[in-house]
């Protein structure tokens, strides 16, 4: 007998893809980390005799990002949703989003919370969409904004024939998929979705207002921990490097950014002028808050809200 070769299905292939780019990304990452290995080793003994009343303005900023990211993902449908569990789920899908790739982690808890509260699969999809639309809208606003307040920081490309070669094909691509019929469908319904979130004030200002608060805060968290660290840059020129390096490390399908974020956060930082020591070390504190201390909490609760059926 002739076995039949094992076809992948599409997810399957896209999960297998997404961990391949994390690994090698985190091969890199680790290259590097040994390469500086005696800077991150200053950074984290700077860190340790930090200003502690600083990293607790960290601490409670991060902390404040939960209730931002509730706050937008109710913004995002229209029906009222539990806030208590809603919450919870926003502090369950953080420790989930950095344990899969490419925001997969959070997708997942997130769109098992909304079809657990009532909404058919492809309205949790939409929402999903509505929220994560918005969240890109809010940080291109705010690259804006924080450049035009700190002039010079940010620099734009030279054109380039390879960057406008792969604008022409992710136009192209775009075109491509609207000529789907399912991709015009899917369109459609968070085109509809999105018009039933702005006929209701109230939901459009949770949806807008908890992603500007969710952008806002994580910076403020890196100036916090900047500040007790005594990095030598306004706080203002942080919030614009970490808005602009958190959107380019979204490029990199690593789990929460690990390793993609750290590495464009320490760049940045050093490139406005900031010694490798300190930028190391606000690096280190801002994931200590971020990611480190919140995540066996946030899978504990994840744990307990799929025990008790509510993902």
């Amino acid at each position: 007998m002739t076995s039949e070769p094992v076809v992948l299905s599409p997810p399957r292939k896209r999960v297998y893809w997404h961990a391949a780019v994390t690994l090698a990304v985190l091969v890199g990452i680790a290259c590097l980390a040994r390469r500086h290995w005696p800077v991150l080793e200053r950074g984290a003994v700077r860190l340790a005799v930090a200003d502690q009343g600083w990293l607790l303005v960290g601490g409670v900023a991060a902390a404040a990002t939960w209730v931002c990211a509730a706050l937008a993902q109710q913004g995002a449908v229209v029906p009222r949703l539990p806030q208590g569990r809603l919450v919870a789920a926003q502090f369950a899908a953080g420790s989930a989003n950095h344990l899969m790739p490419a925001g997969l982690g959070a997708g997942a808890v997130n769109l098992r919370f909304l079809m657990r509260c009532g909404l058919p699969a492809g309205r949790a999809a939409s929402a999903l969409a509505v929220k994560g639309t918005a969240a890109a809208i809010v940080r291109a606003l705010l690259i804006v904004a924080l450049a035009a307040a700190c002039p010079g920081v940010l620099r734009m490309p030279r054109p380039d024939l390879r960057i406008l070669a792969a604008l022409c094909a992710a136009v192209v691509c775009v075109t491509v998929l609207l000529a789907w019929p399912r991709c015009r469908r899917a369109l459609a319904v968070v085109l509809a979705d999105i018009r039933a979130v702005h006929a209701n004030p109230p939901r459009a200002a949770a949806l807008w207002g908890g992603q500007l608060a969710f952008a806002a805060l994580h910076a403020l968290v890196l100036i916090a921990v900047s500040q007790a660290v005594a990095l030598p840059l306004p706080p203002a020129r942080v919030a614009l490097l970490y808005v602009a390096a958190s959107s380019a490390a979204a490029l990199l399908p690593t789990p929460g950014g690990l390793g993609s974020l750290d590495a464009a956060l320490a760049f940045a930082l050093t490139a406005s002028g900031a010694p490798g020591t300190a930028a190391a070390s606000a690096v280190l504190g801002y994931r200590l808050l971020t990611v480190w201390l919140p995540l066996v909490p946030g899978l504990v609760v994840l744990a307990v809200l799929v025990r008790r059926k509510a993902l």
